[in-house]
């Protein structure tokens, strides 16, 4: 029979489950401080040793044979089969870090063990960053910068990237995830862009609550000043933008994506890059492009090497979450952000 054990335990004065940390060295440094490791020495027990990096020395299978939670970041191992064995009290994984992919495997929800993510902190740097490059994009101010080092005499090359918008731009958000929804709220609350969103899966309540328009791909491309990608990479999302897509954009677009680079077709990218499409990349395919590549030599790119997401002190915004899910289920409350295996399919 398989084992359910995913309910938090019953409410009433907190326990103190026996907890393990189980990440990189890297973040287990970066993400966990004094103040972290203070508040979660006072919310479980910890044993020796309190973080691992691996998961199949003797010792560290020692304490996974004791434990009842993991809390993960990036680094951690996969957890299934002999990790899972040596695991029987397990009972929550608590990711202080975005998407479980990495290291959860069905075999984890089949055990009934609880899953959360702290993606929805991660979301808000991505969020600010995106709202950053839209309202830049819109007055095309990276691409003037870049033209100011080539024009130093005068102010003549202002025209060239055609007469600024500054009111009213359609943005075009692709994916109505955590950070598309954040994205959306962004630009209500500090600019009058008309917002159009494309999601299959969006509830139309939810994305008019939001101040934005649902619609299709095919209808919102033509109407884009700017297209911001912030759907999940899955098989079915693989290269959604391509060159018809790009094509049906109109002269002066700018295209952003902070996501995955596999949601785009990088040689359709490069076409239309070519032919003038301006672009903002956080991500790319593959990571870092290959030196060859013309995206590194066209004035109306901007290239930056994966830092829309949580860097440095913001990561610990994610310790924090996962932290909070560790009291409420110690609490016996329901978790803030949990995965299941069929919330995790439409999921980064």
């Amino acid at each position: 029979m398989t084992e359910r054990n995913s309910v938090p335990p019953s409410r009433g004065t907190p326990r103190r489950p026996e907890t393990m940390l189980v990440m990189g060295e890297k973040w287990l440094h970066t993400q966990f401080g004094a103040a972290e490791l203070a508040r979660l020495a006072a919310a479980a027990t910890l044993g020796d040793p309190v973080a691992v990096t691996e998961l199949s020395s003797p010792a560290a299978r020692a304490r996974l044979a004791a434990v009842e939670v993991l809390i993960t970041s990036w680094g951690c191992p996969l957890l299934e089969g002999d990790v899972l064995r040596h695991a029987l009290r397990l009972r929550a994984v608590l990711h202080a870090a975005g998407s479980v992919r990495g290291h959860v495997s069905q075999a984890v929800f089949d055990r009934g063990i609880l899953v959360t993510t702290a993606a929805d902190a991660n979301a808000e740097p991505v969020a600010r960053y995106t709202l950053a490059a839209i309202l830049w994009a819109v007055k095309k101010v990276p691409f003037l910068a870049a033209d100011a080092r080539l024009h130093r005499d005068d102010w003549g090359y202002r025209q060239l990237r055609g007469e600024p918008r500054g009111t009213s731009p359609a943005v075009v958000l692709v994916g109505f995830s955590r950070v598309g929804r954040k994205v959306a709220r962004l630009l209500k609350l500090t600019s009058d862009a008309e917002v159009l969103v494309v999601d299959p899966y969006a509830d139309p309540a939810a994305v008019a609550a939001a101040g934005a328009e649902l619609v299709t791909l095919a209808d919102a491309l033509p109407r884009a000043d700017v297209l911001s990608l912030h759907a999940p990479a899955l098989p079915e999302t693989r290269h959604m933008i391509g060159a018809a897509e790009l094509a049906a954009l109109p002269p002066g677009a700018t295209f952003i994506n902070t996501a995955r680079g596999a949601l785009v077709d990088h040689a359709a990218l490069e076409k239309a890059c070519q032919a003038g499409l301006y672009a903002i990349l956080d991500v790319t395919e593959p990571e870092p492009l290959p030196r060859t590549s013309v995206l590194y030599e066209l004035p109306n790119v901007i290239l930056t090497p994966h830092v829309a997401g949580s860097l440095g002190a913001e990561t610990r915004l994610m310790a924090a979450s996962a932290l909070t899910e560790l009291e409420r289920y110690a609490a016996g409350l329901p978790p803030l952000a949990p995965v299941t295996a069929e919330s995790l399919k439409l999921q980064a």
